[in-house]
């Protein structure tokens, strides 16, 4: 039998919802002694068996669910299962040539808490978020290795979530060859130089594919920034699909050395400059300048880790907004976004419209955007949805 989670009388809405986390100040109390990752049941006040998940005695989130059917244990088949699932989801990115980077296993909205499973080419990129995660590491490899064969599974545990879970933070080879120091992925037939050892996330921003795919065809003929370039994925693709002249902008030395070589590999570096700089303060100068562009993208890093940042990263997403609505010529098309998962897609379009009151342009919305399909969003956990994204003209 498992250790037991119960719940506060009246706290067991979400969990019927099958929202997939349980948090502390929910719990009434505790039956046997569980320790880091492993699996409870929760019950409800009355004891009805609710949920199955994992448990971490040192987050806030005390528990993530895994199943609601009291008869599905969660153990290696559980893990086979959902793994299986994730991969016959991902099938036509599996089979597309074009197309050799992307997430494989999406945590949460994969029916798999805190597990984090990214292909790059050959390699496959592994992040463990959680205790539960953490438990089923070895289990996760051999599975992976069976059923994908790769030529190496590199781990990227370094992110500071996981102090939270009472987990180190560490990165290394899991199993196979070591990944290169650079290694050639492609995305809609574009290639591009990723580091796996060192890059943002677990080497790329692969949850910006579709909008990246979107977006190059609308570049032809035009002068374009993208404002937050990193290692100039957006840049490339607006340069490769036929812009005339590509700004990528960004405050990393490091990242802007390896969008050279992404500009170099794609042969475009002829009409792709890079800037070295803070954002707002480049675009407030460009503007005092008089500069101009045709098409303006702006993917700023999250600017909101805790609720309390909320409101002064809505004021950093309206003036970095105000900025590019400034330097756009009439009829310019506005691609910005916002990755905190704290600022919903409502506040986020409520802080385009306040910025576009203040530039005084009229502004047209030509469509919602939204992160990757291998990023799905459990319907519901709609904490899934952290990316958001609007494509604008400006007049």
């Amino acid at each position: 039998m498992n250790p037991r989670v119960v719940l506060k009388p009246g706290r067991e809405k979400s969990v019927r919802q099958r929202h997939p986390w349980v948090f502390s100040g929910a719990i009434a109390r505790v039956e046997g002694a569980p320790g880091a990752g492993d699996v409870v049941d929760v019950l409800s006040g009355e004891g009805e068996f609710l949920a199955r998940g994992c448990y971490s005695p040192r987050s806030q989130i005390r528990v993530r669910l895994c199943t609601w059917d009291v008869d599905e244990p969660v153990d290696a088949a559980f893990l086979r299962r959902r793994l299986e699932r994730a991969l016959t989801g991902r099938a036509a990115l599996f089979e597309d040539p074009a197309t050799t980077a992307f997430r494989v296993v999406h945590a949460e909205s994969d029916g798999l808490p805190g597990v984090i499973v990214d292909r790059y080419g050959p390699f496959l990129v592994v992040q463990l978020l959680t205790q539960g995660a953490e438990v089923w590491r070895r289990e996760l490899v051999d599975q992976l290795v069976a059923r994908l064969s790769p030529a190496g599974i590199y781990e990227r545990d370094d992110v500071p979530v996981r102090r939270l879970e009472g987990l180190p933070l560490r990165t290394g080879q899991l199993w196979g060859e070591e990944p290169p120091d650079r290694l050639e992925v492609l995305e809609g037939g574009i290639p591009f130089w990723v580091d796996l050892r060192r890059g943002h996330k677990t080497g790329a921003y692969l949850d910006q594919r579709e909008n990246r795919l979107r977006l190059g065809p609308l570049c032809v003929a035009k002068e374009v920034l993208d404002g937050f370039t990193h290692s100039g994925w957006f840049a490339i693709h607006a340069a490769v699909r036929g812009a005339a002249d590509v700004v990528g902008l960004d405050s990393s030395a490091e990242a802007l050395r390896l969008a050279a070589e992404n500009a170099r590999l794609n042969r475009v570096e002829d009409r792709v400059h890079w800037v070295e700089g803070n954002a707002f303060e480049e675009l407030r100068r460009w503007r005092a300048e008089g500069r101009s562009f045709d098409v303006v993208i702006l993917d700023p890093p999250k600017f909101a880790e805790r609720a309390s940042q909320v409101m002064s990263a809505c004021r950093g997403y309206k003036d970095i907004n105000l900025l590019g609505m400034q330097l756009l010529r009439p009829g310019g098309l506005l691609a910005t976004f916002s990755c905190s998962g704290l600022v919903s897609a409502d506040l986020f379009q409520k802080v385009v419209f306040g910025a576009s009151l203040d530039a005084r342009r009229e502004v047209q919305i030509l469509a919602h955007l939204f992160q990757s399909e291998d990023h799905p969003v459990l319907l519901t956990f709609p904490e899934g949805a952290y990316l958001k994204g609007l494509l604008c003209r400006v007049w």
